[in-house]
């Protein structure tokens, strides 16, 4: 991985089938929420952010919280326990959609959101359009053969950063962007694509 303002980087994550045992999830949900009250106490909510699009820190936390770390469940499963654990501490950050059907309702989420943390009308439709861009960056500007299945949005009052994921036949791809310091979202904006799968990509973005 190229380490600097814009990160890239590989590593594999096959595709797999299948949905988190209940007892496992519940554990996992309890741990973040333990680990996130910590990083906020001692960091705050936009080292969150930062940390979240940082993907050697997203693989190594979603590892710390049990998961299989060889497995594309683990972007989908540690963003889900994310999500309910943040939402439990009532924090000021926050995790909006997940996986497929849940991705859809990510701009519904915002809005109860928004209203809930009193988050300004202009940020709102700032969020609202990252939201929109970042998963048509992915899916179409980017032609590598993934067509995403997974967007989680995590935000602050100030900022947002994502996680998304795409497959193909047997492997995920993994996409993080982060707010800060983002210039474009057309102009090199990933703060990392995470895979092993090489092939020719026709990167519009």
């Amino acid at each position: 991985m190229r380490a600097g303002r814009r990160l890239s980087g590989m590593a594999e994550l096959p595709l797999h089938g299948g949905k988190c045992p209940a007892w496992l999830f519940r554990r996992m949900r309890e741990l973040a929420k333990g680990i996130c009250e910590v990083l906020l106490e001692e960091f705050g909510e936009e080292e969150l952010l930062r940390r979240v699009a940082d993907p050697y820190w997203f693989q190594s936390f979603g590892c710390a919280l049990g998961f299989d770390w060889h497995s594309s469940g683990l972007t989908t499963t540690t963003c889900a326990a994310l999500k309910e654990a943040l939402e439990k501490l009532n924090a000021e950050a926050r995790v909006v959609g997940g996986k497929g059907k849940a991705s859809r309702g990510t701009i519904a989420e915002l809005n109860l959101l928004a209203e809930k943390l009193n988050i300004q009308e202009r940020k709102l439709r700032e969020f609202v359009r990252a939201t929109k861009l970042s998963a048509k960056v992915d899916n179409s500007l980017v032609q590598d053969g993934f067509e995403i299945y997974h967007h989680s949005f995590a935000f602050t009052k100030k900022s947002w950063a994502v996680v998304q994921q795409g497959m193909n036949v047997k492997v995920a791809r993994r996409y993080h962007w982060v707010s800060h310091e983002l210039d474009s979202f057309v102009r090199d904006p990933h703060a990392a694509i995470v895979s092993d799968k090489r092939s020719h990509t026709l990167n519009l973005a």
